[in-house]
């Protein structure tokens, strides 16, 4: 090997071990306040490091806005929440253009979207039109308005939190509006010891006041890099586009993966090896990540409602899992 070659990988080596202890510390301060939910946790950072958009749903009270805040407080970056209701409107999100008088002409007013990480809170209480404002901006990381193109700042990650459909006063996202967000997650209520800790100590202020930043931009962006380089193998590579191929072919789903989906996978497999701390991907990251990206593109056979038909994807998509050959 050459002496330059030599050099490059001690560089790669280096800058793994960063990007994995900038995982570890991530995960740390975020389990300081969502106890119990480590795996939770680990899926949470590893949709950040693999650049895609998370959606955590469940029933209110159990987490969902207290991970998102804690995911964010421990970022040292710029972050904006929105509350979504059914009176909120695109330009509230997106922003719009503004006459100044002073001036006498219009300029752009920027709206929330233009910041690291956005917490959109219970964004199904909101309509269609509006949920469709986030679409180009969590795919193509800009904004489009007026004939002008707006580019947002990397990194750029939007961490979405719901209520189940069956909630009142809720609208159900479209497919191509899930479709964006590379893991949807349910947090479930703690364990039983786990919680009743919890009851006995919070009874101080917020808890995720008090969490400090422990990742700075340029730490999180080398991270988010090193996903790039980390060795996937072709048996890893046939091993998912194996489970891809079986929920095209089972009866127990009228869609199946697609293409776009299939590619999620294999980023999502590459950031859980980084926050395993390792520089390779094994079939066991498929298996950790497989339900948390693809349940929601899929959909079930004669499904009879939006929530149902996510509980009963997750279902099949373990089912067909558990169904396959595990490379060695």
């Amino acid at each position: 090997m050459s002496t330059q070659a030599a050099h490059l990988g001690e560089l790669r080596e280096t800058s793994a071990h960063s990007a994995m202890a900038v995982a570890q510390r991530l995960i740390t301060n975020v389990g300081k306040v969502l106890e119990g939910k480590r795996e939770m946790v680990e899926l949470a950072v590893a949709a950040l490091l693999a650049r895609g958009h998370l959606l955590i749903e469940d029933v209110p009270g159990v987490g969902k806005t207290t991970l998102a805040r804690a995911l964010a407080a421990s970022i040292g970056l710029e972050f904006r929440r929105i509350q979504f209701t059914s009176d909120l409107m695109p330009a509230d999100v997106l922003g719009g253009s503004v006459y100044s008088q002073q001036k006498g002409e219009f300029s752009f007013r920027k709206g929330p979207i233009f910041t690291n990480v956005l917490l959109a809170d219970e964004i199904n209480r909101t309509t269609p039109k509006t949920q469709s404002a986030l679409l180009e901006a969590m795919d193509e990381r800009r904004v489009s308005l007026d004939g002008h193109t707006h580019v947002l700042d990397e990194p750029f990650f939007v961490l979405a939190t719901q209520n189940p459909e069956e909630f009142f006063g809720t609208y159900p996202l479209p497919e191509s509006q899930l479709d964006r967000f590379l893991m949807r997650l349910r947090i479930g209520y703690p364990p039983p010891e786990v919680e009743r800790q919890v009851i006995a100590r919070r009874r101080k202020a917020d808890p995720v006041a008090e969490l400090a930043p422990v990742v700075d931009r340029r730490e999180l962006l080398a991270a988010q890099g090193a996903v790039d380089r980390i060795q996937v193998s072709e048996e890893v590579v046939d091993y998912l586009h194996s489970l891809i191929l079986a929920t095209r072919a089972t009866p127990l789903l009228s869609i199946g993966a697609s293409t776009r989906a299939a590619i999620a996978l294999e980023r999502a497999v590459r950031a859980c090896a980084l926050t395993a701390s390792r520089s390779y991907a094994t079939p066991d990251d498929v298996k950790t990540v497989a339900v948390a990206v693809l349940a929601h593109r899929v959909r079930p056979s004669g499904s009879r409602d939006a929530g149902a038909a996510h509980v009963d994807g997750e279902r099949i998509v373990r089912d067909l899992l558990a169904s396959m050959p595990v490379p060695v």
